[in-house]
């Protein structure tokens, strides 16, 4: 449908993740103030509204609506210092979420411009998936992609093979 018209790989790879695992149409909490992806979701079929930018560390009431069926959250783990909070205490039954692996080879993320764009976890997949455990979430669905660029070198040549981004469709575990 969007074949050559998606401005990175990640957004392909993470709209038919979703696509496959919460078919449109559904209501989704996206975290994060509105992107350009939001628009790649909306023509999907899916209504979409977006966190308002505020600090989910501290106040999670942003994700304790009962209006949306699915909680989405595309490479914003990583920049929370207590991601678990979020995970616990949205009401949404349904998560799909997206993080950049931890790369042995690259040091954390962190801007040299902007002192609040910076990765203050970047996970391993068995703690991702641990995190969403222990948050009360049984993972139903994950996939890995590379993420390659375009220089010369011996990391650019490892990112061909070493997978960057990590995605999961989990749903909330029931409590009887």
């Amino acid at each position: 449908m969007y074949e050559g018209t998606f401005p990175h790989k990640r957004y392909q790879k993470t709209l038919e993740f979703l696509r496959d695992n919460v078919p449109a149409p559904a209501t989704i909490l996206d975290l994060g103030v509105r992107n350009p992806f939001v628009d790649f979701m909306e023509k999907e079929g899916y209504t979409v509204s977006n966190t308002s930018g505020e600090d989910l560390d501290i106040d999670t009431k942003a994700v304790q609506t009962d209006t949306v069926e699915v909680l989405t959250a595309f490479e914003i783990f990583e920049h929370l210092i207590a991601p678990f909070n979020v995970l616990r205490d949205c009401k949404a039954d349904k998560l799909v979420a997206s993080i950049p692996l931890k790369l042995w080879f690259s040091p954390a993320y962190r801007s040299k411009t902007d002192p609040w764009d910076r990765h203050y976890h970047e996970f391993e997949d068995w703690q991702f998936d641990w995190l969403l455990e222990k948050a009360g979430w049984k993972i139903i669905a994950r996939d890995k992609w590379t993420h390659p660029i375009k220089k010369i070198g011996f990391r650019p040549l490892l990112r061909f093979f070493t997978p960057r981004y990590y995605i999961v469709y989990a749903e909330r575990i029931k409590s009887n």
